[in-house]
């Protein structure tokens, strides 16, 4: 009972920060919680991993975002809990008529919400998600949108490297055991969104009606070995019980000496018997050489369909590193080294569930928009870094693309702009002064909206697609790409851009707060 009660105040409600309440009651206290105000969510830099980075984004966490504020709301319980929050001179930090408003409002059914769709590639500083509602609620709101877009947006971008490297193979998610908690479930959903074909978690498999996949443990051929049996009677033993989805694990003892030779001699008594092996799994040394010597031994035993699936600390570097490595010497030993590449599978668990090298993707919550009087007027953080300065206002994002398909930048305009007025375009680059880029008209094929509504007071009118659908729009517009962009390493500069007159707003904005500051001096 008590597990059910901390999980009703931990991911409801109060899975919030601090601050966010603290704000909310200043602005209830100041008449200032009804306020309409727009806050716009993106993020500022790719991920980083150290010997590469990522030229673009995976857009994720979407639809549970949006399921967890449909089904979340204040209870007695929170407010109970709140009530005990004491300032530091022991009285009360929230106060009982805030509290009883937050009781009474406490919910996101005034929530107006602007998304671009799951499984697109995003880029730096477009808005990926914009709320629009009563100030205080936005405010709360902060903490639980940014938690659940940017880690499935940060495991989706992964998982899309992984694929793109893997040469299209099957990738399966290895991470449960090595996950933050149940980070493992979210982070499954944003992997499998952004490329990765299967899982070994089970119960997420079954959410998403996926096979759960994986093989079995050294613990297996330890433990026979142990009670006196060998490491055939181990892979037997495995092979009676599971024939149709054998794979066997074969670097316990020794690889190439006995765990590949053993596999082949179970492979050949379930042929037959009537039934297909499925493969081998390598998950220590030298992963590379021993794929080309297992793909030699079982070419001669005439068991060429047999997979290979490699595992053990893989990330992209190591995955191309393989692929690059069987190219070069597997014809040395007369063999085809695009038929040995296409039969392997690659198992990754730590490095994608923990976004191993960038544990972080770093997106932001910013107000960009209040409406005072039905009036609305945009909002501005001003910063010597230009890099932390924001784009106020209601905005649009367009994807250009180029006259050969490919998407060539993403304009950031003003809503009210419209595209088919610009006779040609000016791109100004969102925070860096004086980069400019002018395209033609006849040099674009194309333009699209890439934001749309979610939710309006509260209510989805939006139709989330399946993930097969999902997927199916990572590899559209992964394909739209410039190959450049999605390079590991040092990968081409995406153009993310803002209008001429977004631009000019923004300055005129700055230049109306700079003055009335210094004019209060």
């Amino acid at each position: 009972m008590l597990k059910k009660f901390n999980q009703k105040i931990t991911e409801g409600f109060l899975f919030t920060d601090q601050y966010q309440l603290s704000m909310a009651q200043l602005f209830y206290k100041n008449g200032l919680h009804d306020i309409t105000a727009q806050f716009d969510h993106f993020f500022r830099k790719y991920p980083d991993y150290g010997s590469h980075k990522a030229g673009y984004c995976i857009y994720a966490g979407l639809e549970w975002l949006v399921d967890w504020m449909q089904n979340t709301r204040i209870t007695k319980q929170d407010v109970s809990f709140l009530k005990k929050h004491k300032n530091a001179k022991g009285k009360n930090l929230f106060q009982d008529d805030f509290l009883k408003w937050l009781l009474k409002n406490g919910n996101f059914d005034s929530v107006n919400l602007k998304a671009i769709s799951e499984g697109r590639a995003v880029h730096p500083y477009e808005p990926l998600t914009v709320v629009t509602a009563p100030l205080a609620i936005a405010q709360i709101l902060e903490t639980p949108l940014l938690n659940q877009l940017n880690y499935q947006t940060l495991i989706a971008t992964k998982a899309a490297r992984l694929k793109e490297i893997s040469r299209g193979n099957v990738v399966i998610e290895f991470g449960a055991r090595r996950a933050q908690d149940r980070g493992a479930i979210a982070g499954v959903r944003g992997a499998l969104i952004g490329g990765v074909d299967f899982t070994s978690n089970v119960g997420v498999s079954h959410l998403f009606k996926k096979s759960p996949k994986g093989t079995h443990a050294h613990s297996m051929v330890q433990l026979f070995l142990s009670l006196g049996y060998s490491e055939l009677d181990a892979f037997e033993a495995f092979a009676d019980l599971y024939p149709d989805d054998c794979i066997l694990l074969v670097d316990t003892i020794d690889t190439l000496k006995s765990g590949i030779p053993n596999a082949i001699k179970v492979f050949e008594k379930l042929i037959k018997k009537g039934h297909r092996p499925i493969g081998i799994r390598l998950d220590s040394g030298d992963l590379a050489f021993l794929s080309i010597k297992a793909a030699k031994m079982l070419k001669d035993a005439k068991l060429d369909d047999i997979k290979i699936v490699l595992s053990n600390e893989l990330h992209e570097l190591s995955i191309w590193q393989i692929i690059s490595q069987i190219v070069t010497e597997a014809p040395k030993d007369g063999l085809d080294s695009d038929k040995i590449i296409n039969r392997l599978i690659f198992g990754v668990g730590t490095n994608l569930i923990t976004s191993l090298g960038c544990p972080a993707l770093g997106g932001v919550y910013k107000l960009v928009s209040i409406q005072n009087k039905s009036i609305w007027n945009g909002t501005l953080k001003i910063s010597d870094n230009l890099e932390k300065s924001t784009l106020p206002g209601n905005k649009q994002i367009y994807r250009l693309y180029d006259n050969f398909g490919k998407a060539t930048a993403d304009l950031i305009c003003l809503a009210d702009e419209k595209l088919n007025s610009f006779k040609n375009f000016i791109l100004h680059h969102p925070v860096e002064k004086n980069i400019i880029r002018r395209i033609e008209k006849k040099e674009l094929s194309k333009s699209e909206p890439l934001l749309n509504y979610v939710l309006k007071e509260g209510k989805v009118c939006y139709h989330f697609p399946t993930l097969d659908r999902l997927r199916e729009v990572r590899n559209k517009d992964l394909e739209h790409l410039h190959e450049g962009v999605k390079r590991l390493i040092n990968p081409h500069q995406y153009h993310v851009s803002a209008s001429e007159k977004l631009i000019r707003y923004r300055q005129k904005l700055t230049e109306r707060i700079k003055g009335r500051y210094q004019s209060n001096q």
